[in-house]
């Protein structure tokens, strides 16, 4: 522990944002420098706790109160050594990481947390300012040849663990883009792509291949792909979109939210804007159906964009402002949150069920809804029940649909013949294994939707198995013993 008293003597105060009106103006990050003794004297507000809780919180199992002890000491390279034995790209999730072990700390319980997050992207920040952080190529090859399909965080984290324990590790990307998500689904004002290229280039200095516009399962067969390597670990995402089949959903106007963010992202990475087909918020009434994180990053976009005015509905009703008490401390808070896009501005509603869609010459123009409330049923579950008489309709130039994602596209899984799970995600055993031998699932492709925290992990944790099943022992840390397969 650092400093005994710092959880008395200092409230939380992470780093400053700039203005809403001037962030707005642009497409970069928006978090003012932190200076060094700020960080510092928020990472002395850690506790010296009997039982440090943001360790469960955290899916990597990140030795929380050790680096942010030396961090408070300045310590910084140190600290970063600490953050990497559990975290790969610490400085992706100092970025977008919603913080479930902020929610776990035991500060939480009566004050506001420490500033876990912030500490975590400052350490990371220091060490490529300071340049410690370097490509680290094995000191020996065990002549195995292992494929990674799919360069989202899981498929980078597992490559990097494989690489390090010495095995020839070939990643493939169907995009034109290496990143998955992190490139392509997140917004550059929350997640600069230096910040995953940066990453990329050192994988690339330390002997990973990668293989961008390269679809397994359409370009390369997935028997090649089996005969070629001695593993493979598909980590592909949930990538098929929860979509809404009602009245009306074949207007122009109404996008899947992806269809918007990935091409927005495109070409603020220097793709000209498509004559035709441009998705763009500019001037028009935004409707975003889905109030998680993607509405949120659909709202920050639209903002850029220069939208009229923007309303965003969730089907759920208003969570509280505070824990309700089936809610308690150290379990995530179900309660409301204001995102940074939610500072630009936006309408936020709650309960709101679609109806359909109406408009014009093919184009759509309202959006009808009625209002909902949700009681428990005979088992106690609850139940969504629409209000008589509360119909409406808003006015909408594009409406983007948030709604989440289902399960990953199944070709691939079906041409490698690939057990799938009653949800349609890849089924994999304790040891990550697919019902193929020597075919590896980790990341939103074997457990759903999910963070990119959780990503890692399971990137991380199939790195183990697969090194093990290639070499009969395995030296690679898993990121939380037994907590991971489900």
């Amino acid at each position: 522990m650092g400093k005994v008293t710092g959880f008395q003597e200092y409230r939380r105060q992470p780093p400053q944002r700039q203005p809403v009106l001037e962030r707005v103006k642009h497409w970069q990050e928006f978090y003012q420098p932190w200076p060094e003794p700020n960080a510092r004297e928020q990472a002395a507000r850690c506790m010296d706790c009997a039982v440090p809780f943001c360790h469960t919180g955290c899916p990597l199992g990140n030795i929380i109160p050790d680096f942010n002890d030396l961090a408070y000491r300045g310590r910084w390279k140190q600290a970063l050594d600490r953050l990497h034995a559990t975290n790969n790209f610490p400085d992706f999730t100092g970025r977008i990481c919603p913080a479930p072990c902020e929610a776990s700390c035991v500060l939480s319980i009566n004050q506001d947390p420490v500033t876990i997050e912030y500490i975590e992207k400052e350490i990371a920040e220091k060490g490529f300012t300071e340049g410690w952080i370097k490509p680290q190529p094995p000191a020996h090859r065990t002549g195995k040849k292992v494929a990674v399909v799919g360069s989202g965080p899981a498929g980078l984290a597992a490559a990097q663990q494989l690489n390090r324990a010495g095995h020839t590790v070939t990643v493939f990307e169907r995009d034109n883009y290496i990143g998955g998500l992190l490139t392509l689904g997140i917004p550059d004002f929350k997640l600069d792509k230096h910040v995953v290229q940066r990453r990329v280039d050192i994988m690339a200095q330390e002997g990973i291949a990668f293989k961008p516009g390269v679809n397994v399962g359409v370009d390369l067969p997935a028997g090649e792909l089996v005969a070629t390597f001695d593993a493979v670990c598909l980590t592909g995402g949930a990538t098929e979109s929860r979509d809404l089949p009602i009245l009306g959903r074949e207007l122009k106007g109404v996008h899947l939210a992806m269809e918007y963010l990935t091409q927005q992202n495109k070409i603020i990475a220097g793709e000209r804007a498509p004559s035709r087909g441009r998705i763009t918020a500019d001037g028009k009434r935004v409707v975003i159906l889905g109030g998680g994180d993607t509405g949120a990053d659909c709202l920050g976009t639209a903002h850029r964009q220069g939208a009229e005015v923007v309303h965003q509905f969730e089907i759920l009703p208003e969570p509280p402002s505070t824990r309700p008490s089936d809610n308690p401390w150290p379990y995530w808070p179900l309660v409301l949150r204001l995102s940074a896009a939610h500072e630009e501005g936006g309408l936020r509603d709650y309960a709101i069920s679609t109806k359909r869609f109406s408009g014009r010459n093919g184009r759509v123009q309202k959006l009808h809804a009625i209002r909902v409330e949700w009681q428990r049923d005979a088992t106690g579950r609850f139940a969504m029940k629409e209000i008589p008489g509360t119909d409406f309709e808003v006015e909408a130039d594009l409406v983007l649909l948030a709604l989440g994602f289902t399960h990953p596209e199944s070709y691939l899984l079906k041409g490698l013949g690939v057990e799938m799970d009653a949800r349609g995600n890849a089924k994999a055993g304790p040891d990550m294994m697919t019902s193929v031998p020597g075919v590896f699932a980790a990341g939103d492709m074997r457990r759903g939707q999910s963070l990119v925290v959780w990503a890692i992990a399971e990137g991380r944790e199939a790195a183990h198995h697969l090194d093990k099943y290639l070499m009969g022992v395995t030296k690679l840390p898993r990121s939380l013993p037994g907590a991971l397969p489900r």
